[in-house]
């Protein structure tokens, strides 16, 4: 705990990193989006791919965010529910075997198919590092809340206390 004469710092992401992230996930939803649209094939191909990108996506972002709540969990000792590390890891887990095995038995161009392959990955991982960005900007905001909090409630006892002693 922070002192009244040592202030807590929050840590937040630069600018330039917060940029970073956003412009990397928006090139990453850019190259998948081109890469499904120009796919060559049947049409229910190519909507089994977009669903898994899709699917791949929104796991991505539940998985980051059970992460990190399992581990907060364990810093305050409250109980976790195994089952919902179960259901999400599962779900991460047939979104990527399902996007992957829907990548192998299209018949498309070996290349074409490095391209959505390379192309998903980037999404996911960029997804990963969205998801750390905005979660580390809302425990700062909610950090900086309580230090604010913390600093109203002892400037009100410090004024009550003064107008007790007068």
């Amino acid at each position: 705990m922070a002192s009244p004469r040592s202030p807590l710092i929050v840590m937040r992401d630069t600018r330039a990193w917060q940029l970073q992230v956003w412009v990397s996930f928006g090139l990453a939803v850019f190259l998948c989006a081109t890469g499904l649209a120009y796919l060559p094939g049947q049409a229910l191909d190519r909507a089994f791919m977009v669903m898994g990108y899709v699917f791949c996506l929104s796991t991505v972002f539940v998985l980051s965010k059970a992460v990190r709540d399992t581990q907060k969990a364990s810093l305050t000792g409250e109980a976790e529910t195994p089952m919902w590390r179960v259901v999400v890891w599962g779900g991460f887990a047939v979104a990527m075997g399902l996007t992957l095995w829907g990548l192998l038995r299209m018949q498309i161009d070996e290349t074409y198919k490095a391209y959505l392959g390379v192309s998903w990955l980037y999404l996911v991982t960029s997804a990963f590092t969205l998801a750390k960005t905005l979660r580390d900007r809302h425990e700062a905001d909610l950090a900086e809340a309580h230090v604010a909090g913390r600093q109203q409630a002892l400037a009100e006892r410090a004024a009550a206390t003064t107008q007790v002693a007068a």
